[in-house]
């Protein structure tokens, strides 16, 4: 079977094409072209271990997607997660078409995550390394594309990838993992937005939750929900984002406790197991990446939203964010944030 496999070159997924090569598959390698320069390890690599590689040209798409949806929804005030429709529109979307439409029949990346199948589904676990599980990022996947995925790290630490790498020589296996967004590398989305539109986000007023006017802000995108640090306003004790109001330009600040919310409603709603949830669930939820999975009932309110309400009230669900949630190990599906109260 041949596997065409996506190389960042990083040393996750090098270590993906030792592994695929290893396992019998016919493995070549296939860089995408989004945001500047592709990277020239993946080249360096494939040619190292003796597989084709090529470039796929996805900049306009990438923009026109991706770019455009992070900056819309910042401007929206709401806090999007780019690497979610990255791999809805762009790994799993146009690259397994791509493949697909030239003879391929697999596609691989360098994802902590497992792939199992349990009767006609496809299902998404987390990986044997939950250190590095990257399975919130995957929850929007459809059977199409699960069916033509696979995810060689799942059973590996990152210690044992990284060991792979330098065992086979390769010249990015002490390469550090990017941490940021890649088309904002130095993690400033408000100055890459202004950057990109040309425009200066306008000032506006902090308020507490009554209304009263505490001082100005620099601009909505500059805030994120629950953030404390780097306000610029001295208030005599802490103050914490509760919302942004785009229509007043208000940034309204408060105690922590404002932060905290039993129910979030979701929309855009996508589940792995089934196509739709017929009837309430009880699930692990998680409101971002970093966050803890917490215990949670899954209220259907129609095919593509539906509503979490946690046993405890959960901090800070941040409109634009995902929320995943989980049956064990396995993913059971996740939606947009579109309110918490």
């Amino acid at each position: 079977m041949n596997v065409t496999l996506g190389m960042s070159g990083g040393v996750d997924s090098s270590a993906s094409a030792i592994l695929l090569k290893n396992m019998g598959f016919s493995v070549s390698g296939l860089t995408l072209k989004l945001f500047g320069d592709e990277d020239k390890d993946a080249k360096k690599v494939c040619e190292k271990i003796g597989i084709s590689h090529r470039v796929l040209d996805l900049s306009e798409l990438f923009r026109n997607t991706v770019i455009e949806n992070f900056i819309t929804e910042y401007l929206k005030g709401r806090t999007p997660n780019p690497c979610i429709v990255c791999n809805e529109k762009i790994k799993f979307g146009a690259m397994l078409l791509d493949v697909l439409d030239n003879g391929g029949e697999m596609i691989a990346t360098g994802h902590y995550a497992k792939i199992v199948k349990s009767g006609e589904r496809f299902l998404i676990n987390k990986p044997t390394d939950l250190s590095k599980d990257q399975t919130y990022v995957l929850y929007g996947l459809t059977q199409h594309q699960l069916s033509h995925t696979i995810f060689p790290l799942g059973e590996l630490s990152k210690t044992e990838a990284r060991e792979l790498a330098l065992e086979s020589g390769l010249i990015n296996a002490r390469k550090k993992d990017s941490q940021d967004i890649c088309f904002v590398p130095d993690g400033d989305y408000a100055k890459f937005i202004e950057e990109t539109l040309g425009i200066k986000s306008a000032s506006g007023d902090f308020t507490d939750i009554q209304g009263n006017i505490l001082g100005k802000h620099n601009g909505l995108i500059h805030y994120t929900i629950g953030q404390r640090k780097g306000l610029g306003i001295a208030l005599g004790k802490p103050a914490f984002v509760i919302s942004k109001d785009v229509k007043t330009n208000r940034v309204v600040l408060g105690d922590e406790e404002g932060l905290f919310c039993k129910f979030v409603k979701l929309s855009g709603t996508n589940y792995i197991p089934f196509d739709k949830l017929e009837s309430d669930i009880k699930v692990k939820a998680k409101l971002r990446y970093r966050h803890t999975e917490q215990p949670a009932v899954i209220h259907p309110t129609s095919e593509t939203t539906a509503v979490i309400e946690f046993s405890s009230p959960q901090r800070a669900p941040a409109l634009g964010q995902s929320a995943v949630f989980y049956d064990g190990d396995t993913v059971v599906g996740g939606g947009i944030i579109e309110e918490g109260f």
